[in-house]
């Protein structure tokens, strides 16, 4: 049964807790944003500003902002995307996410991240967040060669280890929690903020799709 609002975690050196990345360790539009102000910067360095604010809002409405900024600009859409996908990001961890792994790593609990996409983009994500010290273990999907919610991506977590609690914290119903419900893993997923990239969670919420847990934010998780 779907429990709300607040999870209970007892932890100590037999518990892992592996937390995806976009939309739950920090919102994935502030990466877009970050990413959106480099193009911007190098595109019109004197007038970025206004640059910027076209492209935001063209990404609201739907449109194809680097199709648009390569029909207008001396620049290749693949020279566009690579700059979103490679740039230092400034991003920053959701309020909570910083003091819950200090406290599960003071309980001698480990940390892990599972998260789908290429690994020089989300690598540089984790580094830019200032967590790479804390993490113990990182599957990224590019990396392994299957995405989420193949149940190798959370088996790799689980071969060759002496954990007897395995917990997942995500937010994507579409494919975060089939594969570590199945595995009797314990799932809390964390509710859309109003700044979610992925908008239509209504549309998976039926059995092993659903989280074990829901919390509004990562404050909502204890750590004993």
């Amino acid at each position: 049964m779907m429990k709300y609002w607040s999870v209970d975690i007892r932890v100590n050196a037999r518990t892992l807790i592996v937390f995806d990345l976009d939309d739950t360790l920090y919102n994935e539009i502030d990466y877009l944003r970050s990413a959106y102000t480099a193009i911007a910067k190098k595109i019109a360095k004197n007038d970025w500003r206004l640059l910027y604010s076209s492209m935001f809002s063209r990404y609201r409405c739907g449109e194809d902002v680097f199709g648009w900024l390569s029909s207008k600009y001396p620049f290749k859409k693949a020279e566009l995307i690579d700059i979103y996908r490679t740039h230092k990001p400034n991003i920053s961890l959701l309020e909570g996410a910083h003091n819950l792994m200090g406290e599960i790593k003071q309980k001698d609990g480990s940390l892990g991240i599972l998260t789908d996409g290429r690994s020089h983009t989300q690598r540089n994500k984790i580094s830019a967040l200032g967590i790479l010290e804390l993490i113990d273990q990182v599957v990224i999907s590019e990396e392994i060669g299957t995405e989420k919610p193949n149940r190798r991506n959370f088996e790799f977590f689980e071969d060759n280890s002496s954990y007897d609690k395995y917990y997942y914290i995500a937010d994507n119903f579409k494919k975060d929690f089939i594969s570590p419900n199945q595995l009797s893993w314990t799932t809390i997923g964390l509710i859309d903020n109003g700044k979610n990239i992925h908008m239509d969670g209504f549309k998976y919420m039926d059995g092993d799709l659903r989280p074990q847990h829901l919390i509004g934010s990562l404050n909502e998780i204890k750590i004993m």
